[in-house]
C-alpha cells in the first residue's frame, strides 16, 4: 500500500520539449523569406530598362537627323532600324525576367482578371520562363547576325564565322532546354474567343433549353473525336451507341489518379492543402461512384471529364437530375482530382455563393472579389434549384458565371433542367443569359433514377413522382 501511494503521489515528469521540432519549420520559413532579397535585383532591372528606353530614343533621334540631312543610304537605315529592333527585343527580355522572375521566385503579382495580363504569365513557372528566355536570346542573336550580314562589306570572315557558330549554339541550347523542360503546360490552350479544336457547330431546337431567340446555339462537343481520344487514353473501344443494358464498370473505365491516370499526381502535401482549402463537404472519388445505381449515365463523358481537360480548356460541366442521384458526388470527385493535379478549387452551394457575393457588393468590392476568384481554376456551385433567388441574387450569380466565361471553369449541380431554371431565378433575360454562358463550352450530364440515400426506404419513388408533378 505505501508503494502504491508513493507511486500515485509521484508526479509524472513532463517530457522535455524537443526544440528541433520548432527549429526545423522556423529555419525553413526563414530560408523561404530570403526570397525577398531578390526584390531589389528586379528593381535594378527596371532601372536598366529605363536605360534602354533612353538608348532607343537616342538612336531614333540620330537616325531621323541623318535621314533629314541626307547623310545615310539604305544600308545605314537598315542597320539603324535593326539596332532599334535589337533594343526593343532586349527590353522585352528584361520585362520577361522582371515580371516572370518576380512572379516565379519572389511573390505573386495580383494581375488576375486584369485585361492586360500577359497570356504567358497565366501559366508561368521556372521551366516556361527558361524556355522563353532562351528563345528570346535566340531572337536577339538572329538580329545581331543579320546586322553582320547586312554590313558584310565591313565585317571580317572571322567575325561572320564565329557569329554563325555562336548563333547555332544558342539555337541548340534552346532546343535542349525546351526538350529537358518538357511540354509547357497550357501553351496549347485556346485563347478566349478562339474556336476550340475538335468542336462542331450545331443547331438544336430552342425548346430543349426554353431559351427565346437564341438562334444558333453554342458549339457542342464532337463525340466522335472524343470517343477516339477516350479509346487512345484507356486502350478500350468506346462505342458511339452504347447499350444502356450493358453499362461500363466505372472503376475499370476511369483509371485511378496517380497510378494509371492521365495526370501526374502532384506533391501529396500540397494536394492535401488544396483539398482542405476547397471546402468540400465530404471526400468523394470517381472510383467510388456506385455504378449499379446509375446504370444509364454517360460514362464516356465522365471519363473525359476525369482527365481534367475541361479545366485546362476553361470549359464547364453541369450535372442535372433529381436529389440523391450522385450529382454532388461527381462534382466533388472532379474537384478533388483537380486539387491533386495542382489546381486551386473552391466549393460552395448556390446560396453560399450568393451570400459571399452579396457581402462583397455591400462592401463595394464585388469587382475585386470576382477578380480574386480567378486564382481558382475550378469553382463548384452546388444545389442550384432547391432555393429560389430574387432578381438581385440572380444578377450576382450571372456576374459570377459571366466573369468566368471562357476564362475559368465552373461545375454546377442542379435538381432542375434548364427549362425549369426560370422557377428558380425568375423568367428574365438575365436567367437566359446565364444559361447561355454556362451551357456554352459545357458538358451537360443528366442523371436519372431514385435517390441513392433513400433506396430501400419505400419513399424514394413517391418523392420522385411528387417532384415530376410540379
Amino acid at each position: 500500500m505505501p508503494l502504491l501511494g508513493h507511486a500515485m503521489s509521484a508526479p509524472t515528469p513532463a517530457p522535455k520539449p524537443d526544440f528541433r521540432s520548432y527549429a526545423a519549420p522556423s529555419l525553413g520559413y526563414a530560408l523561404f523569406a530570403t526570397r525577398w532579397l531578390q526584390a531589389p535585383l528586379y528593381f535594378g532591372l527596371v532601372a536598366a530598362q529605363g536605360v534602354y528606353v533612353y538608348k532607343f530614343f537616342n538612336e531614333l533621334w540620330h537616325l531621323v537627323l541623318h535621314v533629314l540631312s541626307g547623310q545615310v543610304n539604305e544600308t545605314h537605315v537598315m542597320l539603324a532600324v535593326l539596332k532599334l529592333v535589337d533594343v526593343v527585343m532586349i527590353a522585352n527580355l528584361l520585362i520577361m525576367v522582371i515580371v516572370g522572375g518576380y512572379e516565379t521566385f519572389v511573390s505573386r503579382i495580383g494581375l488576375q482578371g486584369h485585361r492586360d495580363q500577359p497570356e504567358w504569365l497565366s501559366h508561368v513557372n521556372s521551366n516556361v520562363l527558361k524556355v522563353k528566355l532562351a528563345t528570346a536570346i535566340v531572337g536577339i542573336s538572329s538580329v545581331h547576325l543579320l546586322q553582320m550580314f547586312v554590313d558584310v562589306d565591313h565585317t571580317s570572315h572571322h567575325s561572320l564565322m564565329w557569329g554563325t557558330i555562336i548563333h547555332m549554339a544558342f539555337i541548340l541550347s534552346a532546343a535542349i532546354l525546351a526538350y529537358m523542360s518538357g511540354p509547357m503546360e497550357g501553351h496549347s490552350q485556346p485563347m478566349s474567343g478562339d474556336p476550340v479544336p475538335g468542336r462542331r457547330r450545331a443547331t438544336l431546337p430552342s425548346g430543349d433549353l426554353n431559351l427565346p431567340e437564341l438562334g444558333e446555339l453554342p458549339e457542342l462537343p464532337d463525340r466522335s473525336d472524343r470517343s477516339q481520344r477516350a479509346e487512345r487514353e484507356t486502350g478500350r473501344p468506346v462505342s458511339a451507341e452504347r447499350d444502356p443494358a450493358a453499362p461500363v464498370v466505372l472503376r475499370e473505365y476511369i483509371p485511378a489518379q496517380g497510378k494509371s491516370g492521365p495526370r501526374e499526381l502532384k506533391d501529396a502535401g500540397g494536394a492535401e492543402s488544396r483539398i482542405r482549402a476547397a471546402g468540400f463537404p465530404a471526400r468523394k472519388l470517381l472510383e467510388e461512384f456506385d455504378d449499379d445505381h446509375q446504370r444509364f449515365l454517360d460514362w464516356e463523358t465522365i471519363t473525359r471529364l476525369g482527365t481534367l481537360d475541361f479545366v485546362d480548356a476553361h470549359e464547364n460541366a453541369v450535372f442535372l437530375g433529381p436529389p440523391g442521384t450522385g450529382k454532388t458526388h461527381l462534382a466533388i470527385a472532379l474537384g478533388m482530382r483537380a486539387c491533386r493535379a495542382g489546381h486551386e478549387v473552391l466549393f460552395a452551394t448556390g446560396s453560399e455563393w450568393v451570400s459571399r457575393l452579396t457581402a462583397a457588393q455591400a462592401a463595394g468590392r464585388l469587382t475585386e472579389e470576382l477578380a480574386a476568384l480567378d486564382r481558382y481554376a475550378l469553382i463548384i456551385v452546388d444545389e442550384i434549384g432547391y432555393l429560389s433567388f430574387g432578381p438581385e441574387e440572380t444578377n450576382l450569380l450571372f456576374r459570377l458565371v459571366s466573369h468566368r466565361y471562357e476564362r475559368a471553369s465552373v461545375v454546377v449541380t442542379s435538381d432542375k433542367p434548364f427549362a425549369r431554371w426560370s422557377d428558380v431565378f425568375g423568367d428574365s433575360p438575365v436567367t437566359y443569359a446565364m444559361i447561355d454562358r454556362l451551357a456554352h463550352h459545357a458538358d451537360i450530364i443528366t442523371l436519372k433514377g431514385d435517390s441513392y440515400r433513400l433506396r430501400g426506404q419505400g419513399v424514394d419513388r413517391a418523392l420522385a413522382a411528387a417532384g415530376d408533378s410540379h
